[in-house]
């Protein structure tokens, strides 16, 4: 090592860069990770639906034509075929976008949510901020492998 330190640095330098050329694509960590996410959000909502109900407000149960527990178990299913079409990039476009729109509605929900009662659910909307923007980069990035491939 150089007094200054300079060799150390190249050192590691030289390893991120080897690093670097060895990991996966980052859109494929991305898609997997997103693919994963809705796939055991929705394997758990059908194992535990009553888990999931909490997110429905007093205010909001009128408003479905299903119970709680019915909608949580909907959700379920196409949770599991979105997230399994997305981690098999079958069909990635259309289910990130429907993840992607889910979501935002999610996110809109909660932030009134945490508006209206005092600060409920801020740790889930943060969270879940956080999905819906990997969401839309998934999407993003489909409909670019899209173009690309025309």
């Amino acid at each position: 090592m150089d007094p200054d330190g300079r060799t150390l640095s190249a050192r590691a330098r030289q390893r991120t860069r080897a690093f670097a050329a060895r990991a996966p694509d980052p859109s494929t960590l991305a898609r997997l990770s997103l693919g994963a996410m809705v796939f055991l959000a929705g394997v758990h909502k059908l194992l535990d639906p009553a888990a999931w109900t909490v997110y429905v407000t007093d205010w909001l149960a009128p408003w479905l034509v299903v119970s709680p527990v019915v909608f949580m178990l909907v959700n379920g299913v196409l949770e599991v075929g979105f997230g399994a079409a997305i981690v098999a990039d079958r069909y990635t476009a259309f289910a990130a976008a429907v993840a992607a729109v889910s979501l935002s509605a999610t996110c809109a929900y909660l932030a009134v949510v945490f508006a209206v009662e005092g600060g409920a659910f801020g740790d889930v909307l943060a969270r879940d901020v956080g999905l819906a923007g990997l969401a839309w980069a998934v999407l993003v990035d489909a409909l670019a492998g899209s173009a690309r491939q025309s």
